[in-house]
């Protein structure tokens, strides 16, 4: 199958206003891609519509939430009107809870699925019918989490793990038919976002993300490369690949490396305020059109790195088998922290 490439393109990206999708969007914009941004904050896309239009890009702004389908379609239909095609749908936009699976609201976990999955499944329909006629790219944007789990995240990480189910199936069936679109699922580590920021939070303390923490662009630069080249699927960042490894020929291990380091890892000292704002339910306009918090710990010299040694990998898999020796040799349970 072969792609265009970007400089000839037609690019949906959802959650265009944050974080990933807004890195992408810049980055396609700068080397000439038609954009269409779709995110729930109307304010921040026209600003962003006029910003790319600026720098001398074409740009569609269409607010969309992406958990309802009519809007999807309604999204789809504007980008068509407007350029004629689309040739790349990427599905990014996505939100977060942090809390003990216990005590998050049942309202709560719904809404994160509406958006993280059935944002999903509502992009990839949509964008299907359009790519097959001319062919084209449909890229998810997962998590490593597709792959693990994590204490404190338990409905994203069960999110990402659906996504990871429904972009594969959906790829099968569309080889089977001899469907002209690549299905490509992005899998990146920590990314230095407003990720902590808009999620929705139960614990007493304001969350963080673990290290190693990677830049946005190194995910922009996977998930244009996708575009323009067939990929079944893209870890970004060697900690994402890592943990998977580790996760699939150690699960029990993995058990263990969770509940002893993931607490204290994804809880700042910082009180959690009780008028915190997030972006659940409702886009938070206070913290759009921001790439970055600044917390990027890893600055990688490639666009992205995937690890692909048999060294490297091996390195890795004995730390981890080492890591998770050592907490267990600590023995009994550990006294839960208050959330």
């Amino acid at each position: 199958m072969r792609l265009k490439d970007i400089s000839q393109q037609v690019i949906v990206i959802t959650g265009a206003t944050s974080g990933i999708g807004l890195t992408t969007a810049r980055m396609a914009a700068s080397r000439g891609a038609k954009v269409v941004l779709a995110a729930r904050g109307e304010a921040a896309l026209e600003q962003l519509e006029e910003q790319l239009r600026q720098r001398g890009a074409e740009a569609l702004a269409v607010p969309t939430d992406v958990g309802n389908k009519d809007e999807v379609h309604a999204l789809a239909q504007a980008a068509v009107k407007r350029f004629g095609r689309i040739d790349t749908w990427v599905n990014n936009a996505g939100i977060s809870i942090f809390g003990r699976a216990e005590d998050v609201s049942e309202e709560d976990n719904h809404r994160l699925f509406q958006t993280n999955f059935w944002g999903v499944v509502n992009g990839s329909l949509e964008a299907v019918k359009h790519l097959k006629k001319e062919g084209g790219a449909l890229i998810n944007v997962g998590s490593e989490l597709s792959e693990v789990a994590v204490p404190l995240q338990g409905m994203y990480a069960a999110s990402k793990h659906a996504v990871k189910g429904y972009t594969d199936a959906l790829r099968m069936e569309l080889e089977k038919e001899g469907a002209p679109v690549s299905v490509t699922l992005i899998k990146p580590a920590a990314i230095d976002t407003m990720f902590t920021v808009h999620a929705k939070n139960y614990m007493d303390v304001e969350p963080k993300l673990p290290p190693p923490i990677y830049p946005p662009e190194m995910v922009a630069e996977a998930i244009l490369d996708a575009a323009q080249h067939p990929k079944r699927d893209v870890f970004v960042g060697e900690a994402a690949r890592a943990n998977a490894i580790g996760g699939f020929h150690l699960p029990r291990l993995f058990d263990k490396i969770g509940e002893h380091m993931m607490w204290d890892q994804q809880r700042t000292k910082k009180p959690s305020r009780w008028f915190r704002r997030d972006a659940l339910h409702s886009s938070d306009p206070t913290q759009e059109l921001q790439q970055t918090m600044g917390k990027a710990t890893i600055r990688e010299a490639s666009p992205y790195r995937r690890v692909n040694s048999p060294l490297k990998l091996a390195l890795l898999g004995g730390g981890a088998l080492v890591a998770a020796w050592m907490l267990t040799r600590q023995g009994g349970s550990t006294q839960r922290p208050n959330t």
